[in-house]
């Protein structure tokens, strides 16, 4: 019996030594690649307007998933909203995200050694601008499904959630 025990552990181990997936090193090309991706999505995508960033970095069934704004379903919704809410040319209010230094994680997704995806996560915060006076906003987790598409990395799914004042 005691030797059937040893035996079952080690198999369990084998086993698990299969799905376990460690996070990506921060020197790894995967994990700079999507930080970039990030910086490009929020210092200059959403933190300065620049619209033309959300229609390269994400999927066109994009879903992004808020615990405050509820759920958006498509890129086309995505962008018609961030030009008509905040980026609207006419609107004093204005956000800026910071990305909370040491936070990002980055987890790669395969289809048996061929990676397809990544799953990227860490915490931000955020801060409102009103007529050139800028205060903190909430502090917020998010977790990002990215995807190659056509050797392109692409945003598919956004989940941005916890946020506390």
């Amino acid at each position: 019996m005691k030797q059937f025990k040893h035996q079952l552990i080690l198999a369990l181990l084998f086993a698990l030594s299969f799905t376990i997936q460690a996070q990506e090193e921060e020197n790894s090309e995967l994990f700079k690649t999507l930080k970039v991706n990030d910086s490009l999505l929020f210092e200059v995508g959403f933190n300065t307007c620049d619209i033309s960033q959300f229609n390269k970095l994400t999927s066109e069934d994009l879903e992004f998933y808020h615990d405050k704004s509820g759920i958006l379903n498509s890129k086309k919704e995505f962008i018609t909203i961030m030009e008509n809410g905040i980026c609207k040319k006419t609107n004093p209010y204005r956000a800026r995200r910071e990305l909370i230094k040491g936070s990002l994680k980055v987890y790669p997704l395969y289809n048996g050694d061929k990676l397809y995806g990544a799953i990227q996560n860490g915490n931000h915060r955020f801060y409102e601008r009103f007529e050139g006076k800028e205060t903190p906003g909430s502090i917020a987790k998010f977790i990002h499904l990215w995807v190659l598409e056509n050797d392109q990395w692409k945003l598919k799914r956004i989940l941005s959630y916890d946020h506390k004042i």
